[in-house]
């Protein structure tokens, strides 16, 4: 089975456009290969220079995904 890896910015919460443009692709794709999706917080720090809101950030987008990956299962 082939493996597919995608990283995301925990730069906000989720909106439409993250549904349609990853998290749709990301559900769909758990069926269909061996999936690696992680939060790329080190990647964050162009955006939140602070430990604190990168921490907050991770934590409220990883909270997210799990619930559309959930509902969308």
């Amino acid at each position: 089975m082939e493996t597919v890896v995608s990283g995301i910015r925990p730069t906000g919460n989720l909106h439409l456009g993250n549904y349609y443009g990853a998290v749709r692709s990301f559900v769909k794709m758990q069926n269909e290969y061996n999936c690696l999706f992680f939060i790329a917080d080190w990647h964050s720090l162009t955006t939140h220079p602070t430990p604190e809101n990168i921490q907050n950030s991770a934590r409220t987008i990883l909270a997210e995904y799990l619930a559309c990956a959930e509902r969308c299962a």
